[in-house]
């Protein structure tokens, strides 16, 4: 039940088997193993994950009906529900770019990530934090972060995620990637005014596995 109800989901949401896995941190080969039967013992934490990606309840996916998945009282099984988070464009990790305020789409994630909403990297300025291109990020807003937190900033309506770091008293912030490839971005005096925190990074959903 579990493999035909996993090819029929995805299908109906007209996912690729690449970027099914990408959203549960796998390989397609593990995804077409899952479909077909060969790996018929799915980890619950895949199991939630996979869900989650195809909008769907854990019961759901299973083929348990009218059954919740968290209310399995076993004790390395912890209960699991998601929300949507708006998904509002790209952000930089490089060189700014703009940033897409319209809602594209939404992001399933645990209820545990408190964040308002999320946006893709593009690019490999922040490596070095393990965020890489195409990773997703979700950003709580918020209008100032502590030194050495990576947030999103926005400089004259465009969009890049840094560390800040603040020099009140030289009237600075300095936003540093995270690879020596690339050059902190200092501002200074009334170029402060063109910088907009937008919020802390508190999570991201990488595409690397």
């Amino acid at each position: 039940m579990l493999k035909e109800n996993l090819k029929r989901l995805r299908k109906q949401k007209r996912m690729t088997l690449e970027e099914l896995a990408d959203a549960i941190g796998t390989s397609k080969q593990t995804i077409h193993r899952y479909e077909n039967g060969i790996i018929s013992n799915i980890p619950a934490d895949k199991v939630l994950k996979l869900a989650a990606a195809l909008d769907v309840s854990p019961a759901e996916l299973m083929g348990w009906d009218g059954e919740d998945f968290s209310s399995f009282n076993y004790n390395n099984v912890l209960p699991y529900s998601v929300k949507r988070i708006p998904m509002l464009g790209n952000i930089a990790c490089g060189e700014p770019i703009f940033a897409d305020e319209e809602h594209e789409s939404f992001v399933n994630v645990g209820d545990g990530i408190d964040a308002d909403f999320c946006l893709r990297a593009s690019g490999d300025s922040m490596m070095g934090a393990r965020i890489f291109d195409g990773d997703i990020v979700f950003i709580r807003k918020q209008e100032a972060v502590d030194n050495g937190e990576i947030a999103a900033v926005i400089i004259n309506d465009e969009a890049t995620l840094k560390r800040v770091y603040y020099y009140p008293s030289e009237e600075k912030i300095v936003l540093t990637p995270e690879n020596p490839r690339y050059a902190p971005l200092v501002y200074i005096r009334d170029e402060l005014d063109t910088i907009k925190i937008l919020g802390k990074a508190v999570a991201f959903q990488s595409i690397v596995v």
